[in-house]
């Protein structure tokens, strides 16, 4: 049977009550939830979830169903870039799918998500429908608002579906296709946030860092710290080993230990294992954390 797996990224992360319901909705839809992350500082919850493609599909229109009822964008805020309710929704191949099957798969989830909700869509990468629109940071720059104005504005920025507004209270989400990352944040022992933002800038691909990495420096207010947020979008260039150390090298140079990793979501099993969890630091780590395992589990 081929897998799909999705890993929406919910503009929620303080209220347990809607938190449960985002939750609810995708073992109501008849699959297993196999993660969720919950941070408030981040206002945030991921939720990971696979399966045959349309009972995935499925669980994302109910996930989605929940927010759109329960998320109000404007009275949202939290340390982590967001452009809506439902901020983004990516879907990725594990088996017996290409990275193509997941792209078409996001590009019909969006048309319907759109037309269920009047909810401007923006597919982005192996699902995008430009360049330009291709990485999730292109079309979140600015935020909602940055996005808006682009939107109004420029031919070039309406969305793939929708109206060129965004929507009252659900704002604008991102749907699309790409391979597993890993998400994990590694947490420094100060809470002077030019740190962070400092080592993001050295190990981010983008700025001239490591291939395949995506970093931002966020401060969590309710531990008095600050953290290094990355995205390795792809562990065969570069390792998590690689991506700490360097953490770890940039810290040091600038007088701040690192505390620990947390890891967002699931990592496949070809990146994580016990001894890389040892090396970086991760914290509550077991085999729960690989997706593997979790989908084994699960069937």
């Amino acid at each position: 049977m081929p897998v799909l797996e999705c890993v929406p990224n919910i503009s929620e992360g303080r209220s347990a009550v809607r938190v449960a319901a985002l939750a609810g909705a995708v073992t109501s839809a008849g699959l297993a939830l196999l993660d969720l992350h919950t941070d408030a500082d981040h206002h945030r919850s991921v939720l990971t979830f696979a399966g045959e493609p349309e009972r995935v599909i499925a669980a994302a229109h109910a996930v989605a169903d929940a927010a759109v009822d329960s998320i109000d964008v404007r009275e949202h805020a939290g340390v982590h870039p967001r452009i809506g309710a439902i901020d983004v929704i990516p879907f990725v191949p594990i088996e017996g799918l290409t990275l193509a099957d997941a792209a078409g798969f996001a590009r019909i989830f969006a048309r319907d998500f759109s037309a269920r909700h009047g909810v401007p869509t923006f597919l982005y990468e192996a699902a995008a429908s430009s360049p330009a629109r291709a990485p999730l940071e292109a079309v979140r720059r600015g935020g909602l608002a940055g996005l808006a104005a682009r939107m109004s504005g420029d031919p070039l920025w309406h969305p793939d579906f929708g109206p060129a507004t965004p929507h009252p209270t659900a704002g604008v989400t991102a749907v699309g296709a790409r391979l597993p990352l890993i998400a994990w944040n590694v947490e420094l022992a100060t809470d002077r946030l030019e740190i962070a933002v400092a080592i993001a800038a050295a190990i981010r691909q983008r700025s001239g860092g490591l291939p395949g990495v995506k970093a931002l420096g966020l401060p969590l207010a309710e531990r008095g710290i600050v953290q290094v947020s990355i995205n390795l979008v792809d562990h065969r260039q570069t390792s998590m080993r690689e991506v700490f150390d360097r953490v770890v090298e940039m810290a040091r140079r600038l007088g701040v230990d690192v505390l620990a990793s947390e890891l967002v979501g699931l990592a496949p099993a070809a990146a994580l294992d016990a001894n890389v969890a040892a090396h970086i630091h991760l914290r509550g780590f077991s085999d729960a954390m690989i997706l593997e395992r979790r989908i084994e589990a699960r069937a």
